[in-house]
């Protein structure tokens, strides 16, 4: 039997759950996750192994209207998806109202020539019978190769959409060794980690105005520790001290809780040197942006 293989780039609006699908296929964490629109900043690659075949998924941002430089440049990268992909899977949710990037993003798929799947997400959260009418109202925006209801959340649904993903995929090789998961860096998963800590602990627009840059990342194999230096990248002084607090306690809680969670990453000790920085307008300037990751 041949190897097949494919890069399959997960699209959609915001808050759909397609970190927390990306999440569920891989059966780890590589996406952070926030009830919070707009949470992913960049695409992620997950790479899903199996005998006979191998999948790439692609999670991109949110597609949303666009405010700032940052915001576009995160839709930018959603829609660069659509050419440079197999197979794509539009993902919404099974909400009363739908969501009004679904449009145009159903008008930039008639022009793609490729495998078109629908993933009707959080099926958990509404009535069974109100399921097939989405399905059917779906059905007449767009001819799709399969659309499968699922829970990301809960798992229902999932392998069968693997199921139907398989079956378009065509001959090919092995894109990553069967031990790697993921084409993220150790500093890039620490600053996703630290900034869903942010949006965690911070309301409002708060966490959208902040950026998180790893400045060194320190194994110390003696001590079973891993040393990692951060900054909190924030647009104003007023910013600043919210994310500081008062007397230091925002900064220490994301900074503790932060810390646990790269603690079970690195199977080690972590000292995090996490620290605010003032960045002026850093979200309107494409040279920060660029400076800061984006």
């Amino acid at each position: 039997m041949s190897f097949k293989s494919g890069f399959i780039g997960i699209i959609g609006p915001p808050n759909v759950g397609k970190s927390t699908l990306l999440n569920r296929i891989m059966g780890t964490k590589l996406a952070i996750v926030s009830p919070k629109p707009q949470t992913t900043r960049n695409r992620i690659l997950g790479v899903f192994h199996q005998d006979d075949c191998q999948m790439v998924f692609m999670d991109t941002p949110g597609i949303h209207r666009t405010r700032t430089a940052l915001h576009k440049s995160m839709v930018d990268a959603a829609f660069a998806a659509f050419h440079e992909v197999d197979i794509i899977l539009m993902m919404t949710e099974a909400g009363a109202r739908e969501d009004p990037a679904v449009p145009s993003i159903i008008n930039g798929l008639k022009l793609i020539k490729k495998p078109l799947f629908l993933a009707i997400n959080k099926i958990d959260r509404v009535e069974k019978e109100r399921i097939l009418p989405i399905l059917g109202d779906y059905s007449q925006k767009l001819a799709f190769d399969a659309m499968i209801p699922i829970s990301a959340l809960k798992g229902h649904g999932v392998d069968a959409l693997l199921s139907q993903l398989k079956r378009c995929l065509k001959p090919g090789p092995r894109f990553f060794p069967s031990d790697m998961n993921t084409d993220q860096s150790e500093a890039f998963m620490v600053s996703e980690i630290i900034r869903e800590k942010i949006y965690q602990y911070l309301s409002q627009e708060l966490p959208y105005s902040c950026a998180v840059t790893i400045l060194e990342i320190e194994d110390v194999p003696q001590k079973n520790l891993v040393s990692i230096g951060a900054r909190i990248h924030v647009e104003s002084d007023s910013q600043k001290g919210i994310f500081i607090g008062r007397g230091g306690g925002m900064i220490r809680k994301i900074g503790r809780s932060a810390r646990l969670e790269l603690e079970s990453l690195f199977e080690a000790r972590v000292y995090l040197d996490l620290a605010v920085r003032l960045e002026k307008n850093w979200s309107k300037d494409t040279r920060a942006l660029k400076r800061l990751g984006y």
